[in-house]
């Protein structure tokens, strides 16, 4: 399979340098190049690409605006490549909120050299992309939807979306749930954790996300949710009502002391090239909260996490996937599942309710 590339940049240098990039690649085809969106529709509408390489700051219409608009009407996998993607930006947060695939950042300077030097991440990057399914995006998913908690009590209220089950009882046994997202996965989190009462049972997350992008994720998810979601530090423990993910750059396991559940949050090597890893998190899981322990993989690339998951299945724990349908791409809950490590297959709109069933069991 040939991936078609268009490049939206209005920097002639970036489209002439992507253009030398993607010129060697037998599997890889640039198919044209604009240098703002209101070209790029008219010139895609001709020659409709399989992934779309976006900018962010362009003249006319800048390409978060853009990129939103693709994705209500026509999804098209799209990676941003923007100098405001550095450093956990906002901006960047913005695009994968909005339904970008991938993040890739550009320097302001020696731009030429970063593009050559990160050649092979482009391309995977391209290739990975090309085979995502990207869904349309409604205000009433993600971060659209604005919630607060409006009172000492923690009662929830919000505006689109309403959490499902609000007010469950909070049962006493510590019953951790653990989460493994990846490429679809800022946004899949959104949908589950906004649909989840503030007393909801305490969540484990591992996203895989670049370094400084978890803490500002954390936050920006925290507020449009009843629990309280914060990015872990070593030591935390998992109580209900909060929802804690692994920083990334580094590893995040589950430990039980006197009852109680904690996280530890460590360096190491990457694991299924990725740190955070989730098979670090299930593995942890699967050896020390059994049966007590609820697993959900969701959205992404690779394999990351199935043998986890695999291990918490035959150590007793609750593990569910996400279907294929409602994947951005279906990675990681294929490979769960052709592991027999799966109980249930459930759509993404099911998720919370799941969580809050496996709660309320003795």
């Amino acid at each position: 399979m040939v991936v078609k590339v268009f490049v939206v940049d209005d920097s002639a240098v970036v489209r002439q340098a992507l253009a030398h990039i993607l010129s060697g690649v037998t599997d890889i085809e640039l198919i044209g190049s604009a240098p703002n969106p209101l070209l790029a529709m008219e010139m895609m509408r001709k020659n409709p690409p399989d992934v779309l390489l976006l900018d962010i700051e362009m003249p006319g219409m800048d390409g978060l605006t853009f990129l939103r608009q693709i994705m209500s009407s026509n999804p098209i996998p799209t990676v941003i490549c923007s100098t405001l993607s550095t450093e956990g930006s906002r901006v960047a947060l913005d695009a994968l909120s909005a339904g970008a695939v991938a993040v890739l950042a550009k320097p302001k300077l020696g731009l030429k050299q970063h593009l050559d030097d990160s050649r092979h991440e482009m391309i995977q990057t391209l290739k990975s992309a090309a085979r995502s399914r990207p869904h349309p995006k409604s205000a009433s998913l993600g971060i659209a939807a604005r919630a607060v908690n409006t009172s000492a009590t923690g009662q929830f209220a919000s505006q689109g979306r309403t959490p499902v089950l609000a007010g469950v009882h909070a049962f006493a046994m510590n019953k951790p749930v653990l989460i493994g997202s990846s490429t679809g996965g800022t946004q899949a989190l959104e949908l589950i954790l906004t649909s989840l009462p503030a007393d909801a049972p305490g969540i484990a997350i591992t996203q895989h996300m670049p370094e400084k992008f978890t803490a500002m994720y954390a936050q920006r998810v925290d507020g449009i949710c009843a629990m309280n979601v914060r990015e872990a530090k070593d030591g935390d423990r998992l109580e209900r009502g909060v929802a804690l993910i692994a920083p990334g750059g580094l590893h995040m396991q589950l430990t039980k002391s006197n009852g109680q559940y904690y996280v530890k949050v460590v360096d190491g090597p990457p694991v299924n090239r990725h740190k955070p890893s989730v098979d670090v998190l299930f593995k942890s899981a699967a050896e020390c909260a059994g049966r007590d322990a609820l697993g959900l993989i969701l959205t992404g690339m690779g394999d990351d996490g199935a043998r986890g998951m695999k291990q918490m299945h035959d150590a007793g724990a609750r593990t569910i996937a996400q279907n294929e349908e409602t994947c951005v791409v279906f990675g990681m809950p294929k490979e769960a599942i052709k592991l027999q490590a799966v109980d249930d297959i459930l759509p993404l709109e099911g998720m919370a309710r799941a969580i809050l069933q496996f709660d309320s069991r003795a």
